[in-house]
């Protein structure tokens, strides 16, 4: 532009532009100059060789040296000095420029982001060896889910969520507030033994799409695990299932409600008796608890529900499990359960043999069913 006012001013215009734009005398000329030539291509801004080189250019060998750096065991390098470290990009970029390659924290980010890299967290996916008859196991509580829908019967899932420390302490997640307005909680999440926990028990309802949750104050135990059932037929599900025969638990395969547990099947015989129903249970194998429903259609949505919200009281569990609620119209009702629940209860041999069970043929341990008396 200055070179155009410049020619236009004629003789004495590249002095005058100087004066008045503070460009000088000399890039004026270059200007007046590079006004002669061709006009450039349409994909580009600047002439051939313009700039200066890419650092993939000038140094070939810095994107294969910086792979081995941020994954030194996949790259054969399990000496490199930056496995036991934070690999940061100015990290990388420090370590680079003390192998002689020259590289700014800048440049480390746009290579990473180049050969495929991003910023992630670990995957809770690992939970210990897979059982032969995982996949099997599978298929039965499957079938023995669809049988039980389509007859129209209930089909629950059960299951203790993480328990939660009532006070006020931190809560994982973030939520919409005013700059400067962050709810302040206790620097430190070290409860002493008093501090009040929250043992959440859920029971999702398969056909439903409702859930129930029982929030204990004492301990999680089987027969806290078991109230929560009763508690979830009286308030539902006799009234959703009216002339139901037969009640289907899908369960962990620890826990409260796992199958070692002589407690859990004792208690089942008494909700059995109590309720006239045959209940079928079905446990997951090991090492799979994260694909039973009540997990991901339940929990996950209470958990991204209360995100970065302190849970300073009973109260505060309770209301924000029940205005929980999804896409998919997910209702939940939730209440306190203020009773206590003795530890340690063990139940004899005399016991067991009273329990009117019936095991399948296909792991028996895993799937049962308590007939009432």
């Amino acid at each position: 532009m200055a070179a155009t006012e410049a020619l236009g001013l004629g003789y004495g215009g590249v002095s005058l532009v100087s004066r008045v734009c503070g460009l000088s005398r000399v890039t004026i000329t270059k200007g007046i100059d590079e006004l002669a030539e061709p006009p450039l291509p349409e994909d580009r801004v600047r002439h051939e060789g313009g700039g200066r080189w890419k650092s993939e250019v000038r140094d070939p060998d810095l994107a294969d040296v910086l792979d081995g750096l941020v994954e030194p065991l996949s790259r054969g390098d399990p000496e490199s000095p930056l496995r036991w470290t934070c690999k940061s990009t100015r990290t990388l970029a420090h370590e680079l420029t003390g192998l002689e390659h020259r590289v700014s924290h800048e440049k480390v980010a746009q290579l990473l982001r180049e050969r495929g890299y991003s910023l992630q967290g670990n995957r809770k996916t690992e939970e210990g060896e897979d059982h032969p008859h995982r996949d099997a196991q599978f298929g039965h509580i499957n079938r023995a889910v669809r049988k039980v829908l389509k007859q129209g019967w209930p089909a629950i899932s059960v299951d203790t969520k993480k328990k939660e420390l009532i006070g006020n302490f931190a809560n994982q997640g973030r939520q919409w507030r005013r700059k400067g307005t962050a709810e302040r909680v206790g620097g430190h999440d070290f409860p002493a033994p008093s501090v009040p926990r929250a043992y959440p028990y859920g029971i999702y309802d398969l056909r439903h799409n409702r859930g129930f949750v029982n929030v204990g104050t004492d301990h999680d135990t089987a027969t806290f695990a078991v109230a929560s059932i009763r508690g979830w037929w009286h308030y539902e599900g006799r009234r959703l299932y009216s002339g139901a025969k037969d009640l289907l638990i899908t369960a962990d395969g620890g826990g409260s409600n796992g199958y070692r547990l002589r407690l859990w099947k004792w208690e089942l015989q008494r909700l059995a008796d109590q309720t006239g129903l045959s209940i079928t249970v079905c446990h997951f194998p090991p090492g799979t608890s994260k694909w039973n429903k009540v997990e991901h259609r339940l929990f996950s949505f209470i958990t991204s529900n209360w995100r970065g919200e302190p849970l300073r009281d009973y109260e505060t569990v309770v209301h924000l499990i029940a205005s929980t609620t999804t896409a998919k119209g997910l209702k939940v009702n939730c209440r306190l359960d203020h009773k206590s629940y003795a530890i340690g209860r063990r139940v004899t041999k005399e016991e067991m043999a009273t329990i009117n069970i019936e095991s399948s043929r296909f792991h028996g341990e895993w799937n049962y069913v308590i007939h009432p008396h």
